[in-house]
């Protein structure tokens, strides 16, 4: 840039941007100068993309030898291994969690100074249009007051001062003040379409930038539910809701390289227009607008003069001098040809009505207008805009290691619980204290009723002592009082310690011999008492 310029500095940021390899398709280095008309160039932010497409094949390629790997591989003793492989689960779900909340942070602070930062933009192009605007405006109805009004009152008191040839001069003289001022106005730069191409950028950068804020705004949303979900599936330990999140896993992973590629080549070639904007500038207004006007506006020093200082000071000039001889005209000819009056009045309301625009248009022509939209305009997007674009890089980054060791974990959590229905699938089914077992005890209720018929105790009684039980018991607990008036039936004292245990489908603490040998007498003369009550 030039060494004038000292009111924008670019940040470092764009330098290093700006100092990416530039590579077309043909692998061929190219200028980092800023020329998107340009084919090479355009490829060279392909390439980019590019880049980022190969990171995406290459992390599918290591997920696929990952997952490879995990389902041929066997582990000899799977009891050994199932304590540390949860706890590899585990901390890869909390790493993977951790790294999504901050991806989505970081992501959302990103989105959000982007989004200022075009705003910015899109605000100092509607200012600047609104400036040009205006002076277009200005002139159009100068020239226009001049052209018409002006003309059609000098032709009426040329008819009434036929007589005076005096008169007749003032007013040729008049014409030819005005003639000067309309030829200062053409030659004033036309600004329509200047002002046209403003408006329609401003236009569509807008609409850009809002659907590309939406855009990431889903994402960042898309990308936190699935995080959340898929650690609810790891806690829940459900099968299919781990299957759906590893499916939207690969797809959010294809999104985040997707969106680093393309967030990478917007951040570069925009880095690339700040480097020198003001040589695009220029540039692009070549045959529009005079280089020496453009030189102007983009750096506004004292050291440079205003090129309409010399049409604007003539076109004041002129003014003055009709507005003298109107002066003299009311003074003198009024009481010769008191029908002047009225033109001579309306062409001094033409001029003061030209003199007010001529102040508001050398305030729309000054430098400092335009010099300050231009500087917010690259503020917002060199500062504002680019920095945004970095932490969107740094988002998708983030997003696709998250991912990645999330897809890394869900296999590995589908094994776990495999693994534990298998045992639950090894387990005897007659075994009374297997959890199947007793789920399905729970939801078929009429398999487990029994009668109860006795009691743990140590005490020795007699078997003749014994009475019938009652025909059935239900599932519920057995009070003290029950167990005790039991136990008195069976000939035995109470056990206070033994009553915790009753009902509750918990063995009993130890067998003795005597034990098993009562137990068994109980049961066979229960059995000759009640025949087939007692079968399960």
């Amino acid at each position: 840039m030039s060494s004038a310029r000292v009111d924008y500095i670019a940040p470092w940021w764009t330098y290093w941007l700006h100092n990416f390899p530039h590579i077309n398709l043909r692998f061929q280095p190219i200028e980092n100068s800023f020329k998107p008309e340009e084919e090479n160039y355009q490829q060279s932010l392909i390439f980019l993309g590019c880049v980022a497409a190969a990171g995406l094949g290459l992390n599918l390629l290591c997920l696929a030898i990952y997952l490879s790997c995990l389902c041929c591989c066997r582990k000899d003793d799977e009891e050994e291994s199932k304590k540390p492989n949860s706890c590899c689960v585990t901390w890869s779900a909390v790493a993977a969690g951790l790294i999504t909340c901050v991806a989505v942070g970081v992501g959302f602070y990103g989105n959000s100074e982007t989004n200022d930062g075009v705003y910015q933009l899109t605000y100092s192009l509607y200012n600047a249009n609104h400036t040009l605007d205006g002076v277009d405006s200005l002139v159009t109805a100068t020239m226009g007051s001049m052209k018409s009004g002006l003309h059609q009152h000098l032709a009426r008191l040329d008819e009434i001062f036929a007589t005076r040839g005096d008169y007749v001069q003032t007013l040729q003289f008049m014409q030819q003040m005005a003639d000067n001022v309309i030829k200062q106005m053409l030659g004033l730069p036309d600004w329509e379409e200047a002002k046209v191409d403003l408006a329609s950028v401003a236009d569509q950068t807008a609409n850009i930038e809002y659907y590309r804020w939406l855009t990431y705004l889903l994402i960042l949303i898309l990308d936190l539910i699935i995080c959340l979900l898929a650690c609810l599936g790891l806690a829940k330990q459900s099968r299919w809701l781990l299957t759906t999140m590893m499916v939207f896993g690969v797809l959010t992973l294809v999104l985040s390289w997707t969106s680093l590629g393309a967030d990478l080549a917007v951040a570069v070639g925009t880095s690339d227009f700040c480097i020198a904007p003001d040589k695009y500038l220029m540039s692009q207004t070549t045959g529009i607008i005079g280089s020496d006007i453009v030189h102007y506006y983009l750096y506004c020093n004292q050291t440079l003069s205003n090129p309409f200082q010399q049409p604007l000071t003539i076109f004041q000039r002129s003014l003055t001098t009709m507005q003298i001889q109107i002066q003299g005209l009311l003074q003198f000819a009024v009481p010769l040809f008191p029908t002047a009056e009225r033109d001579l009045l309306g062409i001094q309301h033409v001029l003061n009505s030209s003199e007010a625009s001529l102040h508001q248009l050398t305030a729309l022509l000054d430098c400092r207008g335009l010099n300050k939209d231009y500087l917010d305009a690259m503020v917002g997007v060199c500062y504002d805009g680019v920095e945004g674009m970095l932490y969107l890089c740094l988002f998708s980054i983030l997003a696709a290691c998250a991912f990645t060791v999330m897809l890394c974990a869900i296999p590995r959590a589908w094994r776990q619980i495999a693994c534990r229905e298998q045992d639950y699938d090894d387990m005897d089914e007659e075994d009374p204290f297997n959890p199947r077992v007793r789920r399905i005890g729970s939801q078929n209720p009429n398999h487990t009723n029994m009668h109860s018929f006795c009691s743990y105790s140590s005490s020795i009684g007699s078997q003749n002592s014994l009475h019938p039980p009652a025909p059935a018991v239900s599932n519920a607990p057995i009070s003290s009082s029950e167990y005790m008036n039991q136990t008195a039936l069976f000939g035995g004292n109470p056990r206070y310690e033994n009553v915790p245990l009753i009902g509750r489908g918990s063995p009993p603490p130890s067998y003795s011999p005597s034990m098993r040998a009562t137990y068994l007498s109980m049961t066979e003369e229960q059995s000759r008492h009640f025949g087939n009550d007692f079968q399960a």
